[in-house]
């Protein structure tokens, strides 16, 4: 009986992944990173490709830190030994936004005013090298309505909702999904794979991280909903005479959302403004061709360093299947590994339809400091050849540093954290405009799966300054937080540069106060959010004579409620 349940299993998972620790439960890895920081938890763990995997194929974690069998416990055993099943906490996690949307690295939830919740829960067996992970997720959002772009007091004249979408014709970003609320059943953080001497392949639909940032990992984050893909990765640091090795190679399936932008059939000078998202087939909602790869590697000489190099390309399943028949040369599938400049690229037609970017990464743990820096840098499309990078090295950039440093004062333990990032073009697009982070002018969906970017979660041309204060007393945080939030600003500069307004700048200040804590058997994690934008959907009042009077200025309070229980069955 026992065995036809495990045979269930296995031709019923469809998707998958080794047992991790999944991104839904990113409290879970902030604490191991914490403990890092405090001395306490392997140094050789770079933090700079998630989920985390904590079978027996995956990292090592002291039980005194983290008890990965109370966090799994085995219901079955079989084959002595060599085959169990286990069974995986249950995930609640729910969100409430007052006026509009704020959502930040939350996986399958999406845009939503109101609130919205996800529960989940699964089993993970292993059979020899074969591991199953099934962790479906079930999602409801109310979806209230909201005020979107050019619904404020003065809204938006004509030549402005053209500008907008000049941008918006570029990827498949909708406002909001659809007028009606959402009940959907999900795959989830599901996984099946092949695991070897910290070694795995196999087909997943979980969340991916690339990189060491916290909040705004420019590459790959959890802000949009898993897709489905392949993938070859290191379970844990490869060790080598030379120093660490981890990475992780993917290919997959991105997908459109179905929604149009809001007011798509506006015209103007008798023209839609609005471009349906085809391939150049004319094919509508193709799904793209996702590949790329992060390679992380520790010298052995520079204790608690680590950097790594990450590339992605994206491009419609037409052009990849060699459907563009017009086209020279004979497109491959595995774009990720070709030229990284155009010079070199005999297939310059086939070169302008694919998305692409690349960029470098580091990381810098100072145990004896109880503190880290980070960083990320990393160019949108491709450069024409090395002299192009070294002349403009600023053109397409996108940049993410970030610090923590533990202070002890008596016997209080105090975290101070702060990221910047920087989505904006830099002056560099005044001679020579790049286009936004995560948009396309021939891959019309941009860097998305179902309608959010796969990178960070502020969005194309926004920039983020975020700092944080947190006391620690053993599984416990609570701290307070400002973050400060540039609103697209390559929107604002494409719209009214030719205005010369300097007002229109929608700003965002959010003060937080989170809180973290196990208890028993319960992980809860929680952020209480008050928000203020200023010029909110870059709209001004036009009540005032004076030219600097406040404008459209909205207050939004955002809830997030994270609970994972795990189930007392082991001994």
């Amino acid at each position: 009986m026992k065995y036809n349940f495990f045979l269930f299993l296995f031709f019923t998972s469809l998707v998958s992944f080794s047992q991790t620790i999944n991104l839904n439960e990113s409290y879970l890895t902030d604490y191991l990173r914490t403990s890092q920081l405090l001395g306490k938890f392997k140094s050789d763990v770079s933090f700079t490709l998630k989920p985390f995997d904590i079978g027996k194929n995956g990292i090592e974690i002291n039980k005194e830190i983290f008890d990965t069998e109370k966090y799994a416990p085995t219901v079955l055993s079989f084959l002595k030994g060599n085959g169990k099943i286990k069974i995986l906490p249950i995930d609640y996690n729910i969100e409430f936004n007052s006026h509009h949307p704020y959502n930040r690295n939350n996986g399958s939830m999406g845009p939503n005013r109101g609130y919205q919740h996800i529960i989940s829960a699964g089993i993970y067996a292993e059979i020899g090298p074969l591991s199953i992970q099934l962790k479906p997720e079930y999602l409801y959002s109310e979806n209230k309505d909201f005020q979107g772009f050019g619904e404020g007091p003065n809204g938006h004249y004509s030549v402005i909702w053209v500008k907008r979408y000049k941008q918006w014709n570029k990827i498949d970003k909708p406002e909001r999904f659809g007028e009606k609320s959402i009940s959907k059943t999900l795959i989830g953080q599901s996984s099946i794979r092949l695991n070897f001497k910290g070694l795995s392949l196999g087909v997943s639909n979980e969340n991916i991280w690339w990189g060491p940032s916290i909040r705004n990992s420019i590459m790959m984050s959890n802000h949009a909903r898993g897709f489905k893909h392949i993938t070859f990765n290191t379970t844990k640091p490869l060790k080598t005479k030379i120093g660490n090795f981890e990475w992780q190679v993917v290919s997959g399936r991105l997908e459109s959302s179905g929604y149009l932008p809001a007011n798509s059939d506006f015209q103007h000078a008798g023209t839609n403004i609005y471009i349906p998202k085809i391939n150049q087939l004319a094919q509508r909602n193709d799904w793209r061709y996702f590949q790329g790869f992060a390679i992380t590697y520790s010298p052995k000489w520079i204790s608690g360093f680590s950097s790594g190099f990450i590339r992605w390309t994206n491009m419609y399943s037409a052009l990849v299947e060699g459907k563009y028949t017009w086209m020279n040369g004979s497109p491959n599938w595995f774009p990720a590994f070709g030229n990284l400049f155009r010079k070199n690229d005999e297939y310059v037609d086939y070169e302008l339809q694919t998305d692409q970017a690349a960029g470098v990464f580091l990381r810098w743990l100072w145990k004896d400091s109880n503190a880290e820096i980070y960083a990320e840098y990393h160019h949108n499309d491709s450069k024409q050849n090395l002299r192009d990078l070294l002349m403009d090295s600023d053109h397409s950039r996108a940049v993410t540093v970030g610090l923590q440093k533990i202070f002890k004062i008596n016997t209080d333990i105090y975290l101070f954290s702060w990221e910047w990032t920087q989505m904006e073009q830099t002056a560099s697009r005044l001679l020579r405009n790049a286009g936004s982070w995560y948009e396309h002018a021939a891959v019309y969906d941009g860097y998305t799966n179902e309608g959010e970017v796969l990178g960070a979660g502020i969005g194309p041309g926004s920039n983020s300054h975020y700092f944080a204060l947190n006391r620690i007393r053993q599984k416990e945080k609570l701290g307070i937080a400002l973050e400060i939030i540039d609103q697209d600003n390559d929107f604002y500069h494409e719209a009214f540069a030719s205005a010369r307004d300097p007002r229109r700048y929608w700003k965002d200040f959010n003060l937080h106060l989170n809180f973290s804590k196990k208890y028993k058997q319960f992980w809860l994690s929680s952020n209480l959010m008050y928000s203020r934008s200023l010029n909110y959907q870059w709209d001004l009042k036009d009540y005032a004579i004076e030219y600097y009077h406040p404008g459209n200025d909205v207050n939004n309070f955002h809830m997030t409620l994270k609970l994972a229980y795990l189930i007392p069955l082991a001994n």
